[in-house]
Protein backbone atom coordinates (compact mmCIF):
# COMPACT_ATOMS: atom_id res chain seq x y z
CA UNK A 1 0.00 0.00 0.00
CA UNK A 2 2.80 2.43 0.83
CA UNK A 3 4.42 1.72 -2.55
CA UNK A 4 1.27 2.96 -4.30
CA UNK A 5 1.20 6.07 -2.12
CA UNK A 6 4.85 6.73 -2.95
CA UNK A 7 4.15 6.45 -6.69
CA UNK A 8 1.15 8.78 -6.41
CA UNK A 9 3.13 11.34 -4.43
CA UNK A 10 5.98 11.15 -6.98
CA UNK A 11 3.55 11.86 -9.82
CA UNK A 12 2.05 14.81 -7.94
CA UNK A 13 5.50 16.14 -7.05
CA UNK A 14 6.50 16.17 -10.72
CA UNK A 15 3.44 18.20 -11.61
CA UNK A 16 0.64 17.44 -13.99
CA UNK A 17 0.70 18.79 -17.51
CA UNK A 18 -1.74 18.77 -20.41
CA UNK A 19 0.93 19.47 -23.02
CA UNK A 20 0.94 15.92 -24.35
CA UNK A 21 -2.85 15.80 -24.58
CA UNK A 22 -2.96 19.17 -26.36
CA UNK A 23 -0.34 17.98 -28.86
CA UNK A 24 -2.31 14.77 -29.46
CA UNK A 25 -5.46 16.80 -30.18
CA UNK A 26 -3.58 19.07 -32.59
CA UNK A 27 -2.07 16.12 -34.43
CA UNK A 28 -5.16 13.89 -34.57
CA UNK A 29 -8.49 15.58 -33.86
CA UNK A 30 -7.96 18.81 -35.83
CA UNK A 31 -7.08 17.05 -39.12
CA UNK A 32 -10.03 14.70 -38.59
CA UNK A 33 -12.37 17.67 -38.10
CA UNK A 34 -11.02 19.32 -41.24
CA UNK A 35 -11.61 16.13 -43.25
CA UNK A 36 -15.16 15.90 -41.90
CA UNK A 37 -15.84 19.54 -42.81
CA UNK A 38 -14.46 19.00 -46.31
CA UNK A 39 -16.60 15.89 -46.81
CA UNK A 40 -19.70 17.70 -45.58
CA UNK A 41 -18.95 20.56 -47.94
CA UNK A 42 -18.67 18.14 -50.86
CA UNK A 43 -21.76 16.18 -49.84
CA UNK A 44 -23.96 19.16 -49.05
CA UNK A 45 -22.38 21.52 -51.56
CA UNK A 46 -24.08 20.15 -54.63
CA UNK A 47 -27.28 22.14 -54.36
CA UNK A 48 -28.47 21.49 -57.93
CA UNK A 49 -28.66 25.14 -58.88
CA UNK A 50 -29.46 26.43 -55.40
CA UNK A 51 -26.70 29.02 -55.25
CA UNK A 52 -27.99 30.66 -52.09
CA UNK A 53 -27.97 27.34 -50.22
CA UNK A 54 -24.44 26.56 -51.38
CA UNK A 55 -23.28 30.02 -50.32
CA UNK A 56 -24.83 29.60 -46.86
CA UNK A 57 -23.06 26.26 -46.38
CA UNK A 58 -19.77 27.64 -47.62
CA UNK A 59 -19.94 30.61 -45.24
CA UNK A 60 -20.79 28.25 -42.37
CA UNK A 61 -17.78 26.09 -43.20
CA UNK A 62 -15.49 29.13 -43.39
CA UNK A 63 -16.72 30.39 -40.01
CA UNK A 64 -16.16 26.94 -38.49
CA UNK A 65 -12.63 26.80 -39.90
CA UNK A 66 -11.89 30.30 -38.59
CA UNK A 67 -13.00 29.27 -35.09
CA UNK A 68 -10.81 26.15 -35.23
CA UNK A 69 -7.91 28.29 -36.42
CA UNK A 70 -8.35 30.73 -33.54
CA UNK A 71 -8.51 27.88 -31.05
CA UNK A 72 -5.38 26.22 -32.39
CA UNK A 73 -3.27 29.36 -32.82
CA UNK A 74 -3.97 30.78 -29.36
CA UNK A 75 -4.62 34.23 -30.82
CA UNK A 76 -8.02 34.48 -29.15
CA UNK A 77 -6.71 36.44 -26.18
CA UNK A 78 -5.11 39.11 -28.36
CA UNK A 79 -8.22 39.44 -30.50
CA UNK A 80 -10.38 39.71 -27.37
CA UNK A 81 -8.19 42.51 -26.01
CA UNK A 82 -8.35 44.30 -29.35
CA UNK A 83 -12.15 44.05 -29.44
CA UNK A 84 -12.40 45.26 -25.84
CA UNK A 85 -10.17 48.21 -26.76
CA UNK A 86 -12.67 49.25 -29.42
CA UNK A 87 -15.32 49.82 -26.76
CA UNK A 88 -13.17 51.58 -24.14
CA UNK A 89 -13.81 55.23 -23.57
CA UNK A 90 -11.03 57.68 -23.47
Amino acid sequence: MSHTMTLASDVLAQGLSTGGFRQWILENIIPLLLIIVALLLLWLGGGKGDNAGVAKRLIGVLVALAIVGLAVSGAGEGIGKWLAGLFQQG
